[in-house]
């Protein structure tokens, strides 16, 4: 059983920064395929920024240019920087990890824009 813990949310202005980190169980994690994915209120969860294991990664064109998804292997902890805030990013930020098929999600993190 993989076990996400999110850290990191919390309210800004919009224009700000913010670094989401997701803490991951487990001694292979290297192994395991990492996303952010993100829900707005009365809205369906969107994939943001996804890294795969040999560190190639993708965003939703939304946070292009804004956010950044990186890994370290050595803390088993995934990270989303976060840019150019607005008010549209507002969501409950989830981790997801893919391992052999199986997925698992962290109990996510409140991320608040405005002014």
């Amino acid at each position: 059983q993989v076990q996400l813990v999110e850290s990191g949310g919390g309210s800004v202005q919009p224009g700000g920064s913010l670094t989401l980190s997701c803490a991951a169980s487990g001694r292979i994690f290297s192994l395991y395929e990492m996303g952010w994915h993100r829900q707005a209120p009365g809205k369906q969860r969107e994939l943001v920024a996804r890294i795969t294991t040999r560190g190639n990664t993708n965003y939703a064109n939304s946070v292009k240019g804004r956010f950044t998804i990186s890994r370290d292997n050595a803390k088993n902890t995934v990270y989303l920087q976060m840019n150019g805030l607005e008010p549209e990013d507002t969501a409950v930020y989830y981790c997801k990890a893919d391992f052999l098929g199986s997925e698992h999600w962290g109990q996510g993190t409140q991320v608040t824009v405005s002014s």
